[in-house]
């Protein structure tokens, strides 16, 4: 099979992911003539990664943070989609080779694969956790937790009842802190009402982390708000604790400290997705691509990296790499789209300097912080920011609309109608049986 991509005089631009680097990226190429551009994803749909954890809760279905691609470059016509899997990069030939394709040609290639759960080689922890880098997982996270509290209805062991219903998050991120907040009001809120039969005073929630605060890249005053806010809703904090194994039931901690539940969700870590074809020199720390202040990847004048998967020099605000976050992608994403331009029309490019817009975690109900970089905030304000923000940056009206809706019917009613158990069913095929015909000849 062959991409089907027409051959024009236009110079090929090929980006590998529609994250919020890749999809900036391409929505500023689709503008100009000059340029041709093939966007390759695994998925035919851009994900919201920031509210990820909400469709894992029940409290947003997986539709409303995922938009079409297809649907976002509408009468683009130098805009070609593929949905494919990446499997090298011919650097020699100038080709990315694909799953289901063979080889695409560039003239210029955007590596914007963003990053996928770092498990720091742990083999049980990657057989047994639960991740949330993809809109699939958070649905898997999703059954799996209401599962277990079906089945925690009818265990007859005690302990076995509360591993079910306890929950341990490691990782004390955004993702973990939003997630434990999320799920410490669930038990006070919903799930009693769900499951009478049970008695959620046994239900425990664990938030690990192993470093000395939560949210470490934010204030202080944010690091100290957010623990005693997640305290306060009666989530057990704990910091310096490293997870060093996980058997399916029993977290251990390399204290000797061991947690029993059958629900490990594992936030703790992002390592960068790379590609067979490129040097492992040229990756840094994480496995990210190190770049200069043009997003081109060393050692290539036609190579480019943005976002989770790039570490950029050149900004001295930045030394070890700009914050794996939204915001820097769609920075990087909209200067390489001029980039691009000046270089095809021999023009000098422009160096990227990240413009920190601030930073913003959700604990629960009316309570969040805000870190800006002229204003930090806790509290409700906090919260009714965070909330328009992540509203505003979502794509599409229909999508926006959704979930403004859903969250209003959510602080209403304090609950939600999406806690479904939704399996995929695959059609079992038999084998067919091709009987002998005896043909007369005559």
């Amino acid at each position: 099979m062959n991409s089907n991509i027409p051959k024009t005089s236009q110079k090929r631009v090929v980006i590998i992911g529609a994250g919020f680097g890749g999809l900036a990226l391409a929505r500023k190429l689709s503008a100009y003539p000059e340029i041709q551009t093939v966007l390759l994803d695994k998925n035919n749909f851009h994900q919201f990664q920031p509210l990820f954890y909400q469709v894992a809760m029940a409290g947003l279905e997986p539709s409303s943070i995922s938009f079409p691609l297809r649907k976002a470059f509408q009468n683009k016509l130098h805009v070609h989609i593929r949905v494919t899997e990446v499997l090298r990069i011919d650097t020699d030939k100038r080709e990315v080779v694909t799953s289901t394709m063979g080889g695409i040609s560039y003239d210029y290639l955007v590596i914007a694969a963003g990053a996928g759960t770092n498990f720091f080689g742990m083999q049980n922890i990657i057989d047994r956790a639960l991740p949330m880098k993809s809109v699939g997982e958070a649905l898997a996270l999703r059954n799996r937790m209401l599962e277990n509290f079906e089945r925690a209805l009818i265990a007859d062991d005690i302990e076995d009842r509360q591993g079910l219903m306890n929950v341990v998050v490691v990782g004390g991120g955004p993702t973990g802190v939003e997630l434990s907040g999320t799920l410490a009001e669930m038990k006070v809120h919903i799930l009693p009402k769900d499951y009478p039969e049970l008695d959620f005073r046994q239900m425990q929630i664990y938030l690990v982390e192993a470093g000395a605060e939560l949210l470490g890249p934010m204030s202080v005053e944010s690091q100290v708000k957010s623990k005693q806010y997640l305290q306060n809703l009666g989530v057990h904090v704990l910091l310096n604790s490293r997870v060093t194994d996980y058997d399916g039931q029993h977290v251990h901690l390399l204290d000797g400290t061991i947690l029993r539940t059958d629900n490990l969700v594992w936030a703790a870590g992002v390592k960068a997705n790379t590609f067979e074809g490129i040097p492992v020199e040229k990756l840094g720390r994480g496995g990210r691509l190190k770049a200069n202040e043009f997003c081109q990847v060393e050692g290539y004048d036609n190579i480019f990296a943005i976002g989770d998967v790039a570490i950029l020099s050149g900004d001295d605000k930045f030394p070890g790499g700009h914050p794996q976050l939204a915001q820097p992608a769609i920075q990087q994403g909209k200067i390489l789209a001029e980039n691009l331009l000046r270089l095809i029309r021999g023009e000098e490019m422009k160096g990227f300097r990240y413009k920190d817009l601030g930073s913003m975690a959700t604990v629960g109900r009316n309570l969040a912080v805000v870190d800006l970089p002229f204003l930090k905030f806790q509290g409700f304000l906090a919260w009714m920011t965070w909330m328009f923000v992540h509203l505003m940056s979502i794509v599409g009206v229909k999508n926006r609309l959704l979930i403004f809706i859903n969250w209003i019917w959510s602080y209403i009613t304090y609950d939600q109608s999406l806690r479904l158990i939704i399996r995929a069913k695959e059609p079992k095929l038999k084998p067919v049986i091709h009987e002998s015909v005896e043909v007369n000849p005559s």
